[in-house]
């Protein structure tokens, strides 16, 4: 079993072909799927909803931030793969004294690259990684020519009652700037509580509401306006800011469409 070092720099032991993987972040869930490895998960999170039937397959152990230990015992993973911000860190200590835990940390594009190839290495799936890697830096290369000073100011929302918004120090701030837009709350680090009042002094040019990990919808557009009438208001789909697996491939065509509707709707 060959020692490798994950991207918390935590050393650890995996079994020379993994054959019984639990997946505890969707992203990452989906991204194994994709490099061929659906037949090995016997274990995912009630949130890990892509690919359709995937939950079904493998079984659920619980979800990010608590698991069914009753469960993932009868599962018997050779390997366990998590994320330092989606996943518990006491859950994930408890977890590495009984099986190999390989664990991401994602806040850039490069760091989701370096993920799944970090990926393809534990699982022997290092060709597909690699190309599925290469793949995805080419579909972002238009995004790399948005220059700053173009970029309209996004308030991205990710919860209500208290809001709150995405901040530096993000994955979803890195894919913001890559969208073409400058994050208002780029002066600021993480997932900060926002009042009615700070949202009004923001004065973005608009404001996004995702579709995770709040279900925001129609009725909310109203209510957004309401702070910040100047700004376009827009209901955006989460997956594609924040997920950084093997669902970046058809993040850049989505962020083009996305740029194109705002022009039409706004302007």
């Amino acid at each position: 079993m060959p020692w490798t070092v994950d991207m918390m720099g935590r050393e650890v032991c995996v079994p020379d072909a993994p054959s019984r993987i639990l997946s505890l972040v969707p992203s990452q869930t989906e991204l194994l799927c994709d490099l061929g490895l659906a037949d090995h998960l016997v274990g995912v999170t009630k949130f890990c909803i892509h690919p359709t039937g995937i939950r079904k397959k493998a079984g659920i152990v619980g979800g990010t931030k608590q698991i069914r230990w009753e469960r993932l015992s009868a599962m018997s993973p050779d390997l366990v793969i998590g994320n330092k911000e989606e996943n518990e860190k006491e859950m994930i200590e408890r977890l590495a004294k009984e099986y190999p835990v390989w664990m991401s940390d994602v806040r850039t594009l490069d760091q989701a690259l370096e993920m799944i190839r970090g990926i393809g290495l534990v699982t022997n799936k290092g060709t597909e990684a690699d190309a599925m890697s290469n793949s995805i830096l080419r579909t972002f290369e238009p995004c790399f020519l948005v220059e700053a000073g173009q970029k309209p100011r996004v308030l991205y929302l990710i919860w209500r009652d208290p809001w709150m918004g995405v901040a530096s120090n993000t994955f979803i701030h890195d894919m913001i700037g890559r969208a073409g837009y400058r994050n208002a709350l780029e002066h600021l680090e993480r997932y900060p509580i926002l009042t009615d009042v700070a949202i009004m002094d923001l004065d973005p040019d608009f404001v996004f509401l995702s579709s995770e990990p709040y279900p925001f919808g129609e009725k909310h557009l109203e209510e957004c306006s309401r702070l910040v009438p100047d700004a376009g208001i827009q209901l955006v789909d989460g997956e594609m800011f924040s997920w950084y697996g093997s669902r970046l491939l058809l993040a850049p065509a989505y962020f083009a469409r996305l740029q194109s509707d705002l022009r039409q709707t706004f302007t």
